[in-house]
């Protein structure tokens, strides 16, 4: 599939996301509850189906909160044009970010030097599973130490403590095993979206302390690079900010923005609210409209044009790691005859369909470059049901699949998981009789 039409797929995806999550989260499905002020606020933003596990409701309910919201009104916002926003920065960090489709900005970006680059995928809660594998390779003591981290929805979130080293596993830990969903929305629709995520901003803001934005400049002056991924709603194009130099830059406005930006990439057009990002270009300020980075695709290792078949870059990277938070099986379910039960099905499958693409794409650009290649991604054999999205104790036997994978012998795949067989089909009797002829066959 050419790039242009995987990015089609993961724009329709991520609106049948949000149809989802608004089914699954208005009133009679979920009791609104007051978030729970916990220590830990790396927050998957993200529900990711995993349709053999999660809890559905017995009906659609009346979507009350939703509409009255939707008769709310935002300002208006400042008209700008494609070509403001194409050469549009932050004020006073110029510097932080570049378009996902420009590869001069994405070479000039790289370390110096090759070392083993990490691409941490989407998926929601499921993102459990890589922290897991992150703290396992710790503690079998053989956690890379990746020159380029790069992250997509809740692997943008898991991404600043991949980053930041093993001193954070165990905030890591906490983050990914004690959520609810009472930690990540508030059940009530606004003017753009199903549902609120001020608890999840609250406690991003909780979670990457200025303390931790330090520690990220610092590795960021020694050379390696944190990149997050968001999509620019407006010129339909995905950005790459660079998370390193927007911690080396300092300050409260860095700090802010490194938490904008980790929110904006979580946020479900539709299911949560986008984020605005003020920006001035021409002598003019406008905002532009972020939202998850996922729309773009499910992981990020380079530009779409540097990953294509036909082309001949060579990744300057030593290794290739790529953690894939979801699984990729087939969940069989008899779809009943609702709407939240086909689109749940129809996503799910579309996630997977898309993300091994992807990891053929990633395959065939590693081996082109001479680089090793190693996938990890959550093993057919886990089978922990969920009684809902953010469930802690699902998200707890998750976390520990990872871990013990990442303290295993053989941590990763040095190829994509391979396709699953079609299922086996009973062997019908042989009759000695030949077969009847039947309609245009007569």
């Amino acid at each position: 599939m050419r790039m242009n039409a995987y990015r089609r797929v993961w724009a329709a995806g991520a609106c049948l996301a949000a149809l989802i999550v608004a089914l699954v989260l208005m009133p009679g499905s979920v009791a609104p509850v007051a978030p729970a002020h916990a220590q830990d606020g790396a927050r998957v933003a993200a529900p990711h189906p995993r349709t053999n596990a999660r809890a559905r409701p017995s009906k659609v309910p009346s979507p009350t909160p939703a509409a009255a919201a939707q008769s709310k009104t935002l300002p208006a916002r400042t008209p700008f044009t494609a070509e403001d926003d194409a050469i549009a920065t932050l004020p006073g960090m110029p510097d932080v970010r570049f378009w996902a489709d420009s590869t001069a900005d994405f070479e000039k970006a790289l370390p110096d030097k090759p070392g083993p680059w990490l691409a941490l995928s989407s998926g929601g809660e499921d993102g459990a599973f890589g922290a897991g594998l992150l703290a396992g390779l710790s503690a079998a003591g053989k956690r890379p130490d990746f020159s380029v981290v790069t992250g997509v929805s809740t692997g943008a979130l898991l991404a600043p403590f991949a980053f930041a080293g093993a001193k954070y596993d165990q905030a890591m830990r906490e983050a990914y095993t004690k959520i609810t969903s009472a930690d990540i929305f508030e059940v009530g629709g606004t003017p753009e979206s199903f549902v609120d995520t001020w608890p999840l901003k609250d406690l991003i803001a909780k979670e990457f302390t200025p303390a931790m934005l330090a520690d990220i400049a610092a590795e960021y002056r020694r050379g390696r690079r944190l990149f997050v991924i968001t999509t620019n709603l407006d010129a339909e194009r995905s950005v790459v900010w660079n998370m390193g130099a927007i911690a080396a830059h300092g300050g409260d406005e860095a700090l802010k923005l490194f938490r904008t930006v980790l929110l904006a990439s979580s946020s479900i057009p539709g299911a949560f609210p986008p984020v605005l990002i003020d920006v001035e270009a021409n002598g003019k300020r406008f905002a532009e409209m972020h939202v998850d980075g996922g729309a773009g695709g499910q992981f990020f290792v380079a530009p779409a044009q540097l990953m294509a078949a036909t082309a001949d870059y060579r990744l300057p990277a030593s290794e290739l790691y790529i953690f894939v938070d979801s699984s990729l099986q087939p969940d069989f379910q008899v779809v009943q005859r609702t709407t939240e039960s086909i689109l749940t099905q129809t996503v799910g499958m579309a996630v997977k369909v898309d993300t091994r693409l992807m990891l053929d794409r990633a395959y065939m650009v590693a081996k082109r470059s001479g680089v090793g290649f190693n996938v990890a991604s959550i093993p057919p054999s886990f089978s922990v049901p969920s009684r809902g999205a953010f469930d802690p104790d699902y998200m707890r036997a998750l976390f520990q699949a990872g871990y013990d994978q990442g303290k295993s012998d053989a941590p990763f795949a040095n190829a994509p998981p391979p396709y699953p067989a079609p299922p086996v089909q009973a062997s019908q009797p042989q009759s000695s009789q030949p077969p009847a002829k039947t309609g245009a066959n007569q």
